[in-house]
């Protein structure tokens, strides 16, 4: 079927298109896809890929989205320093300022991406306000355990399902932003619609698509990124906070494991984020958000639902 510019323009104004994922499920190819299909931009909702620098092993894989004029426009990626922390506020900010520069262009935006928090802030609309961080207020909540650090932000009614795909310093700053938020008027948030599209793979081959993908970023030279890293002089703590691969990354670099021991160990973790996200997901279906899952080569069917009314939820 042929869809007509006119027609994909009236079905998605005023829409939010989100394509989410589990690491590894092709969620990126689904996303790009769409975009050149229905005129649409790409909102990365990824909490690594805002860094400058970290290319490889956040898996940017910035020649999925073409080059030159067949280059699909994509936001949030490459927007701070990784020795700044980019904070759930900043994206959800950053996010409704391209969502609504997307759709004045009359194009369709298109939220991409596999951080919970990121796209929970944006779907469940956080009321949050700018909050400068306040060191000694950090390391006082930094006394307290985890467990105790998401109790108290769930009190606080941002948050609708756990933070444990958050590290530590993003959960921290995550509570400080909502104590701060208390009492100050929430922000004016851009009304729309949304539909969400899941990336779904069997986990034998998400296992598989998972060790794969790791063997080929290290023949890229995600090593020699992260060397590069330290050398220009990111804090060894920081590479614990910017995710497994550059926290698995530093004890390479370290000599704490071997080659092999390295690979095993990360795609080991990595399979457990993957569980971990997909346990997010779960909660966000539990929570009343509709998620239709496809096959990330499922294009055709994803511009049919995008075409159908009764599949966007307000």
């Amino acid at each position: 079927m042929i869809w007509h510019d006119g027609q994909v323009k009236r079905a998605t104004k005023n829409r939010l298109l989100v394509v989410l994922g589990p690491t590894a499920s092709g969620k990126t190819r689904l996303g790009v896809s769409l975009a050149r299909a229905l005129d649409g931009e790409i909102i990365s909702a990824d909490s690594r890929q805002v860094y400058r620098g970290l290319d490889i092993g956040t898996g940017k894989d910035l020649v999925e989205y073409g080059q030159g004029a067949e280059r699909v426009p994509v936001h949030l990626i490459d927007v701070s320093e990784p020795a700044r922390r980019y904070s759930v506020f900043d994206f959800q900010r950053d996010c409704f300022r391209a969502f609504e520069a997307i759709a004045a262009r009359g194009r369709l935006p298109i939220m991409v991406g596999g951080t919970g928090l990121f796209l929970s802030a944006v779907l469940d609309r956080y009321e949050l306000t700018e909050v400068p961080v306040d060191p000694s207020r950090q390391a006082e909540l930094d006394k307290l355990s985890t467990e105790e650090l998401t109790r108290r932000l769930a009190q606080l009614k941002l948050l609708h399902n756990s933070t444990d795909l958050v590290n530590r310093p993003t959960l921290i700053r995550a509570l400080e932003i909502a104590e701060g938020s208390q009492g100050k008027p929430p922000p004016e948030l851009p009304v729309f619609q949304a539909l969400i599209l899941g990336t779904k793979v069997d986990r034998p081959s998400l296992h598989l698509r998972i060790r794969h993908r790791l063997e080929e970023r290290m023949e890229e030279g995600m090593l020699d990124e992260a060397r590069l890293l330290r050398e220009q002089g990111l804090a060894p703590s920081r590479f614990d906070e910017l995710g497994l691969e550059y926290r698995h990354l530093a004890r390479l670099l370290q000599g704490q494991v071997d080659m092999a021991t390295f690979l095993d160990e990360l795609a080991r973790d990595i399979r457990r984020f993957a569980r971990k996200q997909l346990s997010w997901f779960r909660r966000m279906e539990r929570q009343g958000h509709r998620i239709h899952w496809l096959s990330p080569e499922a294009s055709e069917q994803g511009r049919s639902l995008v075409l159908d009314p009764s599949n966007w939820s307000a």
